[in-house]
């Protein structure tokens, strides 16, 4: 019993310094990166393309999502978490960071369906990839964002002390639903519409370059030479194309489903009765993959930059060098 005591003991213990300190290193990364994000994506050079327009509104999304949602976090860390014993506090912060993290998520779904019309080979499904266009979806998003959460301002309050933070849904029902619209609407439909339309485009890419390829190859002047050497930039296009969408897919599903299950996980099993070590087990857990999931928020810039993007990376080299010389 006293050994249980004491893992139980050292579990909670684990949850306050993860929240201490792992959250500060997930805001100031997810903070630093979704600033140089809209920095970058806001340049001349970018921000009138519908896709950069998508990313742009997603990185001040996960901005908000990261601000409200880590900095509680923190003040958990030190219990002065005011969200835990303030129910209006509680309903606009967790209120704000789902509608902004679905938001976010989204946002990245329309410019990969962006980029599936932009490769398109009919006209009329490349007229839909405009700038007017990801605006009027953008306002949907928002939109239909704030409604599907609104019943988070009914169902979430604080002091709630049989769940694994105070501030949560008050009943099983409020839970359920809460868990089963943050699984679909705002994890799992997203991803997979990355996933279908990333492929799409690929498949069109690859399409186009057939075509262009077989084009130029009935030009006396083509050399076999450059024939071969523009079926490797194609493939180097491809494989550049397939490894940033599936980088992106993998690293959410990884940084966002654990929390999905957990959730369910902790909802569909809290009228069982459990021992102690095993409740302080089931909130270690679900601080940690609480935490990995605003790490997804955080993530976009490195992506983008490390994944061999070489128009985002010198735009961002031609803004740091533009301010380092003022």
């Amino acid at each position: 019993m006293s050994s249980e005591v004491e893992l139980s003991r050292l579990l909670n213990e684990l949850s306050i310094q993860f929240n201490r300190y792992f959250s500060i290193i997930i805001l100031l990364f997810g903070t630093i990166g979704n600033l140089l994000n809209c920095l970058v994506l806001s340049q001349p050079s970018l921000r009138l393309n519908p896709c950069a327009y998508c990313f742009l509104l997603s990185s001040i999304a996960n901005l908000i999502s990261i601000c409200f949602g880590l900095t509680t976090r923190i003040l958990s860390g030190w219990h002065l978490d005011f969200t835990n014993t303030n129910t209006s506090l509680c309903k606009i912060r967790v209120y704000i960071m789902l509608v902004s993290r679905t938001i976010a998520f989204w946002l990245i779904a329309l410019a990969t369906f962006d980029r599936w019309c932009s490769s398109c080979h009919h006209y009329q499904r490349r007229k839909l990839s405009s700038l007017r266009n990801a605006q009027r979806v953008s306002i949907l998003f928002v939109v239909c964002c704030s409604l599907i959460y609104s019943q988070v301002l009914y169902c979430y309050e604080a002091n709630i002390f049989d769940a694994p933070l105070q501030c949560y849904g008050k009943d099983v029902r409020c839970r359920l639903i809460t868990d089963i619209i943050y699984a679909s609407i705002t994890i799992l439909c997203p991803i997979l519409t990355m996933f279908i339309f990333g492929l799409m485009t690929i498949s069109n890419v690859r399409q186009i370059s057939s075509i262009i390829l077989l084009q130029r190859q009935t030009i006396p002047n083509r050399t076999e030479n450059q024939i071969y050497i523009q079926q490797e930039r194609w493939r180097k296009l491809d494989r550049y194309l397939l490894h940033v969408l599936f980088r992106q897919i993998i690293l959410l599903v990884l940084l966002t489903i654990p929390q999905v299950i957990e959730k369910l996980y902790t909802t569909l099993t809290m009228s069982e009765k459990k021992l102690l070590l095993h409740i302080s087990m089931d909130h270690f857990l679900y601080n940690f993959v609480l935490l990995l999931s605003y790490a997804a928020s955080g993530m976009p810039f490195y992506i983008y930059t490390l994944s061999g993007g070489r128009i985002f990376r010198n735009t961002l080299r031609n803004l740091l060098q533009s301010m380092f010389r003022r």
